[in-house]
């Protein structure tokens, strides 16, 4: 039987699901979403291992304000309920303050969310503890990681959202990544649907 880890970066996905298709993602329903999508095109039966799932708590200052006190509060709850699910692990990088922009806005990075990611997916690969790997992102940083699984023979699934944004008309994902997995799912409109919150 083979082997899936499926791979969550979170931010792109609520990217895409708040921007594309106006949903707040159920990521229950979208772990089962890919594993019943890639059982139905594989030739062997699949289980799933786990589902990794990647972010960052909001940022917080040294005196918090009571707005970032309960944002950062909502999302602590959020990643304890998420990591209860069946077969999830919640990994957490950090977002760092990077100054303010023109217009005064503040700039935000994330830190650890992409190495996080690809330091597990190559662990799992290196060890031949998966058979199949689906990754949620649209991030070139992961090549490596990639090419380093399809060495191991496993099979790379990128889940990606539409090649152009509805709303800005720009890519939503890398297309060296695209060009890089073996197959392919998109976060379509019908896939949106099926992972809609309530």
């Amino acid at each position: 039987m083979g082997r899936l880890a499926i791979f969550v970066d979170g931010g792109y996905v609520d990217r895409l699901a708040e921007d594309e298709f106006g949903i707040r993602c159920d990521y229950g329903k979208l772990s089962e979403t890919i594993t019943q999508e890639i059982r139905s095109r594989s030739l062997e039966p699949i289980d799933r291992l786990r589902t990794f799932y990647y972010h960052c708590l909001p940022y917080q200052s040294a005196t918090p304000t009571l707005e970032e006190a309960c944002r950062y509060g909502q999302a602590q709850r959020f990643y304890q309920v998420l990591g209860r699910l069946p077969k999830f692990e919640v990994r957490l990088g950090r977002l760092a303050f990077r100054g303010v922009d023109g217009s005064g806005n503040p700039i935000f990075q994330q830190k650890r969310v992409d190495l996080l990611l690809g330091l597990d997916f190559a662990l799992l690969a290196g060890k031949q503890q998966i058979s199949h790997a689906a990754v949620v992102s649209g991030d070139s940083d992961l090549i490596p990681a990639l090419e380093v699984a399809k060495r191991e023979g496993i099979s790379v699934w990128l889940v990606h959202g539409p090649r152009r944004s509805r709303r800005n008309g720009m890519p939503t994902f890398a297309s060296e990544l695209w060009d890089t997995a073996d197959e392919r799912l998109e976060f379509d409109s019908a896939l949106a649907a099926a992972v809609k919150r309530p």
